[in-house]
């Protein structure tokens, strides 16, 4: 559970108001200055956020799986460079949250119903049960969405979350490629009621976070940071490799030696061969099998013994 100062009013649940020219007006308004990134406000929790690489990660890769499963694979790749709402990707990031720091460490994919603009609950409170049991540190701290801007749909979802925490953050993630942008596309976004013509609305307000990473996510991110597009062929046909003669000369003389082991002996010393493995595999069994016998002979004269003593049995061996 996140804590706010006194200037900052943050009800508990969500309070939908009454529709009406007035609030639609302020609310488009809201949504206007949420789009503007000139106008839009900054958080003023005095939270510190800490955003590992692998929700990046993580969310890139889902949107990367559904938008080439949505895509035919015949379609111009020009003419998927917008991020349609069926491409969309929706999701939960967890983490803890110490003090006034919340470390954002990983994520897991969810259910979203576009005829509804809702999440699949069900599913939800599932995948949290399942990562409690091997992460049973991290909560939710709130949801992630891929696309260029806020949608005032995704205010309808992040109240729905409300619930699980009265202040749950939302990570965005531009799926856009800006080859001048210098910055990473994500943009983390908290939910602050402001008034707006005199109505309070909860709108979405950024926040700074700084980039945390752990050894295994750095040797990760290398690794990833290292490969190459290859354009639908491999990596090592963009590069010319010299030939090297020698290697290629043995594979020649191996593979001209082929023909000459198709030959009769050949088949009987490796007949002889095959033969020979076998009876030492059947000679190994037999013996296990034995040794086996063996000490189940050992433990039923043991048991007898202790009852002839009693009874006056003879051993059974």
């Amino acid at each position: 559970m996140f804590i706010t100062p006194t200037s900052t009013v943050r009800p508990n649940r969500p309070q939908f108001l009454k529709p009406s020219l007035d609030s639609s007006n302020s609310h488009n308004r809201a949504m206007a200055s949420l789009k503007d990134p000139a106008q839009m406000a900054s958080s003023s929790s005095g939270l510190t956020f800490k955003l590992h690489p692998l929700v990046i990660v993580n969310i890139s890769d889902h949107h990367t799986r559904v938008k080439s499963q949505s895509q035919p694979p015949s379609a111009d790749s020009s003419s998927s460079t917008s991020t349609s709402p069926s491409s969309r990707v929706f999701g939960c990031v967890i983490g803890v949250q110490r003090g006034r720091t919340v470390e954002i460490f990983n994520s897991f994919e969810l259910l979203y119903d576009p005829s509804t603009h809702s999440l699949d609950r069900p599913f939800l409170e599932k995948k949290q049960e399942l990562y409690k049991k091997v992460f049973p540190n991290f909560y939710i701290l709130g949801w992630y969405s891929t696309g260029a801007d806020a949608e005032e749909s995704d205010m309808l979802i992040h109240k729905a979350l409300m619930d699980i925490n009265e202040s749950p953050v939302y990570v965005l993630l531009n799926p856009l490629i800006n080859h001048a942008q210098k910055d990473l596309p994500v943009t983390i976004f908290e939910s602050e009621m402001h008034v707006i013509d005199g109505i309070p609305q909860l709108i979405f307000v950024r926040s700074s976070y700084t980039i945390e990473t752990v050894e295994a996510e750095r040797i990760s991110v290398d690794h990833v940071a290292h490969l190459k597009p290859s354009d639908g062929g491999s990596a090592a046909t963009q590069c010319e490799i010299p030939p090297e003669n020698s290697l290629l000369r043995q594979v020649s003389s191996l593979l001209r030696r082929l023909p000459a082991i198709e030959s009769e002996k050949f088949q009987d010393d490796f007949l002889m061969e095959y033969n020979d493995t076998l009876l030492i595999s059947y000679l190994a069994m037999f013996t296990d099998c034995s040794s086996t016998m063996n000490d189940l002979v050992d433990k039923i004269n043991i048991a007898y013994d202790r009852h002839s003593r009693r009874g006056g049995r003879t051993a059974f061996i």
